[in-house]
């Protein structure tokens, strides 16, 4: 009766936050079209001039302890040092930690993290290198670091199961190159991937990509009452961040976004791209080969390389094509800006002598 209850709440909640979305979405696409009429859809194309502006979006996350547009572009590149074999060592560091983090403003959410944010720090290499990652276990439960890609079978995170207190060193050669993850295999294994122990693992071709603005972005859930049912969906963990906080790229740029979907309780998530075609690279294990799409669909672990240009300023919105989703959080824009724009925006309105 009591599990009954929690569930009928959540039915509720999910269905306000969507109904909300929608009376937003009917007046401010009546707005927008009105200022499409006048031909000044590049000042009217605001968020909420979209009409994307359900409850939860009011106020602001703190950003303080994890930025989402920081995120974005932080690499770490472990502390790497030449072996006498000519090989790169890098080592890195992870603790499992139990943290509270707030993934929409005003909800939180018991996490069990590396690092003390969800995701973990993205881990960057280069196809060769040779890896050492320490990891702590300074949480609550056992715990390891399951890494996707190729390595000895006693480095692969099922055992040693770390019980709270206990350290590991995870020790191998970098590859294949591609973008991978990691995260914690111990059971339930929905459970700690839910709550937040994965991060996105990054391996460089020998001879690197073409240069490009890079972007990681992570697919994740959250389910905040705990009925097996997400309330709360997200890239890089804060719903609505990217609607309120668009992304400025640079028309013309080529973008390349390392995208990773870790969302449990639903078998799929998704993401497309508006007024843009993206070249697809599935896993990012091959350079040539590739789809040119506008939406991709990804089951929970899989993760593939994205590669665009956006030809015209103005807001290009991204979100999952599962409609649930994006009105729950799952949403954003990348503000594609001229040079002239970005700089004027850099320095501040002019004003006369």
């Amino acid at each position: 009766m009591e599990d009954h209850g929690r569930n009928s709440l959540s039915l509720s909640r999910r269905s306000w936050l969507k109904i909300s979305a929608g009376l937003a979405s009917l007046f401010g696409g009546a707005a927008l079209f009105g200022a499409r009429s006048q031909g000044r859809y590049r000042q009217a194309a605001t968020p909420e001039a979209l009409g994307i502006h359900p409850s939860m979006t009011v106020g602001e996350v703190d950003t303080s302890r994890f930025d989402p547009l920081a995120y974005l572009s932080e690499f770490d590149y472990g502390r790497a040092t030449k072996l006498a074999d000519g090989r790169t060592l890098r080592e890195y560091t992870l603790i499992a930690v139990d943290t509270r983090i707030e993934v929409a403003s005003g909800v939180y959410f018991d996490a069990m993290t590396y690092n003390g944010r969800v995701p973990g720090p993205t881990i960057r290499c280069t196809e060769g290198d040779l890896l050492r990652v320490h990891f702590t276990n300074a949480a609550r439960h056992a715990h390891t670091v399951h890494f996707h890609g190729t390595h000895p079978p006693e480095m692969d995170g099922l055992f040693p199961q770390l019980r709270p207190g206990e350290s590991f060193t995870y020790e191998f050669e970098a590859r294949p190159f591609g973008l991978h993850l990691y995260h914690c295999h111990v059971m339930p294994l929905k459970r700690h991937i839910h709550k937040g122990l994965y991060g996105v693992f990054i391996i460089d071709p020998p001879k690197p990509r073409p240069p490009a603005r890079e972007l990681v972005m992570v697919m994740n859930g959250f389910d905040t009452n705990y009925d097996g049912e997400n309330e709360v969906y997200a890239v890089n963990t804060v719903a609505f961040h990217y609607q309120k906080h668009p992304i400025p790229v640079k028309v013309g740029e080529p973008i390349r976004v390392y995208l990773a979907n870790l969302t449990e309780f639903d078998p799929v998530n998704s993401l497309h791209l508006h007024a843009a075609m993206f070249r697809l690279y599935r896993t990012g294990t091959d350079l040539e080969h590739y789809e040119l799409t506008d939406t991709v669909l990804m089951c929970q672990g899989e993760r593939h390389i994205l590669e665009f240009t956006l030809e015209r300023p103005g807001l290009h919105l991204f979100h999952a094509h599962q409609s649930e989703f994006a009105e729950l959080g799952w949403l954003g824009f990348f503000d594609a800006q001229t040079a002239e724009s970005m700089a004027g925006a850099q320095h501040g309105p002019h004003r006369a002598a």
